[in-house]
């Protein structure tokens, strides 16, 4: 059975799956170990997205406005594009393919509204944004991360091109602490709530991956932030905020103990015990040790 495209009617969640299984086979077919892959191969077929979700990130990334004719006609035309996708692994197996993460409040937010499935869509994500705002509370963990080598020309000799490596190859940064929410994303996330994108400083392939560090602060200020996406002004101009382009990270969340009852009340109800919720494309991940997410450039191809 021949297949030269694939094409997935529906929201941010599901494009995400079809990406993952393609992305997957193709890892399978080229014969490498999929509990490790360090270097995957591309996908072989291009993916088409037609909106029919309540966000679609990606399909308002790729085509600057979410309209499922548009979109139809760019799969028509077969306008493609070559976009980047992350890995999420720990240090034992490959957990997803995926284009964007959040860890702390937009996890807890999702794994909250998760929780009210019989809630209509629209309704069980108001009530768990306010609930999850509500009961803000950071998660403490060690960040680590590996920032962009970016090659810079600054000569020529003999019409060779001498480039220039802005920072130390494979120096890891760290910063430990509690933070409010981590963010990190390959490509914009332009949406209707963030018609800049949640990551604006990012683009579909430029082989890089925008880390977004909320710290603690409080819920006034936190509000403030939020509000900033909906806005033209930079939304990561507060001192709680650092922004970081990388090529890997690694969110080792600090175990919890000597909770009182009313945390653990609310970590149970956002997540397993032991495990932490993880948003990845807005599908909810659970995981209890590290999480590593890579950027590997151009892997898939996209209609757009």
């Amino acid at each position: 059975l021949f297949c030269n495209r694939v094409v997935c009617v529906g929201g941010d969640g599901s494009v995400s799956e079809v990406a993952h299984g393609l992305l997957l086979k193709a890892q399978i077919d080229a014969g490498k170990d999929t509990d490790y892959i360090t270097t995957p191969v591309r996908a072989p077929v291009p993916l088409g997205v037609i909106p029919a979700g309540t966000t679609n990130t990606l399909a308002h990334t790729l085509y600057g406005i979410k309209h499922a004719v548009t979109a139809t006609l760019h799969i028509v035309m077969g306008h493609i594009q070559p976009v980047d996708v992350c890995t999420f692994s720990t240090p034992s197996k490959l957990l997803r393919f995926g284009f964007s993460a959040m860890f702390g409040f937009g996890a807890r937010t999702l794994a909250l509204a998760e929780k009210h499935r019989w809630m209509p869509s629209n309704q069980r994500k108001d009530f768990a944004f306010i609930k999850t705002l509500a009961d803000l509370k950071p998660e403490e963990c060690e960040l680590s991360f590996l920032p962009l080598q970016i090659p810079q020309e600054v000569s020529h000799e003999n019409d060779r091109n001498i480039l220039l490596y802005l920072g130390s190859k494979d120096q890891w940064h760290k910063i430990q602490g509690h933070f409010l929410n981590v963010s990190i994303m390959a490509i914009p996330c332009l949406c209707s709530m963030a018609p800049r994108g949640l990551a604006p400083n990012t683009r579909l392939n430029n082989g890089s991956m925008a880390l977004i560090v909320v710290q603690n602060t409080s819920r006034t200020e936190f509000v403030k932030h939020l509000k900033r996406y909906a806005s033209v002004k930079n939304q990561f101009n507060f001192p709680f905020v650092e922004t970081y382009t990388v090529q890997e990270v690694k969110v080792q969340p600090s175990l919890k103990s000597g909770l009182d009852a009313k945390e653990n009340t609310y970590l149970n109800a956002a997540s397993a015990e032991g495990n932490y919720p993880w948003n990845i494309d807005g599908d909810l991940m659970e995981e209890a040790s590290e999480v590593h997410i890579r950027v590997h450039p151009q892997l898939i191809n996209l209609y757009g």
